[in-house]
């Protein structure tokens, strides 16, 4: 790569990598996302109870934060209690099979990474 063409690295609002996988990159959308690919449509308490040590304020930012950029759908039912169900959309859709190359990549890799650090954090030390 030139140093032209690193210059899209430099800001976030124009980098695709950096604005993207920022949004997607974090804690919880990648399981978020993963939990709703393996059911059509779920409810706030069902995707609660599956991730489980997720707390109810940060599943709430992180399927707003799904929802804001098109990756999750949000449909709320006219009842009383209201129902409300997520499920993904095309483009979230889309999204998993690179999900589930990285966790394969993770799984592959994880004893080596694993020692790797356990090597740092002995020279640290």
């Amino acid at each position: 790569m030139s140093s032209e063409s690193l210059k899209i690295f430099a800001e976030t609002e124009t980098c695709p990598a950096r604005n993207v996988l920022d949004r997607f990159g974090d804690k919880w959308s990648t399981l978020v996302i993963l939990v709703l690919n393996e059911e059509e449509k779920l409810r706030f308490n069902e995707i609660h109870k599956v991730i489980g040590d997720i707390s109810q304020k940060m599943l709430t930012v992180t399927l707003r934060s799904l929802e804001a950029d098109g990756l999750v759908s949000r449909k709320v039912y006219p009842e009383i209690p209201p129902r409300v169900e997520y499920k993904l959309t095309d483009l979230g859709k889309s999204l998993v099979p690179h999900i589930s190359s990285l966790i394969k990549w993770a799984d592959q890799n994880f004893s080596s990474i694993m020692a790797s650090r356990s090597k740092y954090n002995q020279k640290a030390n």
